[in-house]
């Protein structure tokens, strides 16, 4: 390896990104120095400029430059409807879908008793106050279908079944353009009880 204690931390600094092991964060490391100085400058600059602008929605913990994010502030927005989710990522997952109109609320993680992850460390809290604000109607759980994560939606749903709200989960089930032949048995098993 070349002698750089600046390419070192380069390396182990790409290296913290998930899927990025020091085989990827080496190449990485290595084309933008050899062959792509601007491009390492201008991923440089963007992330300066993302660490010293980026923040957290006042309201519901998305990315935002603003104290409150665009989707929060639209009032063409439906704000009966709360969609939680676990990262900005899956947040962005749905809009993309163009599907729902709703507001969001990201947790910024899921429950994980192993890893020490509890309700206070994902907002638990400041999401009860936005649901039981007196305008959302509806819960929509969505977050993933992991372990944590359906332990995530079960700790929601017990915590606001008693505040006369209507809790909704995503549905599972057969990927569009899948055969069943080649779907797992666990998803299948899910979209049989989940027909409709």
């Amino acid at each position: 390896m070349a002698d750089s204690n600046s390419l070192d931390v380069l390396i182990q600094s790409l290296k913290r990104l998930p899927g990025v092991g020091v085989k990827s964060a080496s190449r990485m490391a290595f084309h933008l120095l050899q062959h792509d100085r601007p491009a390492a400058q201008a991923l440089s600059n963007a992330l300066a400029q993302a660490v010293s602008t980026v923040r957290h929605c006042e309201l519901c913990h998305t990315f935002t430059e603003a104290q409150v994010c665009n989707t929060c502030q639209d009032p063409r927005r439906d704000h009966t409807k709360l969609c939680v989710v676990e990262t900005p990522a899956d947040q962005s997952a749905v809009e993309r879908t163009g599907a729902y109109k709703g507001l969001y609320f990201v947790l910024i993680g899921k429950l994980s008793p192993l890893d020490g992850i509890g309700p206070n460390d994902i907002g638990l809290k400041k999401l009860f106050d936005r649901a039981t604000d007196g305008t959302v109607q509806e819960v929509i759980l969505a977050t993933n279908f992991t372990a944590e994560g359906e332990a995530t939606a079960h700790v929601i749903a017990e915590a606001l079944k008693p505040r006369g709200l209507t809790l909704t989960r995503l549905a599972r089930g057969v990927p569009v353009g899948s055969e069943l032949e080649y779907v797992d048995l666990g998803t299948i098993a899910h979209a049989l009880v989940d027909r409709r």
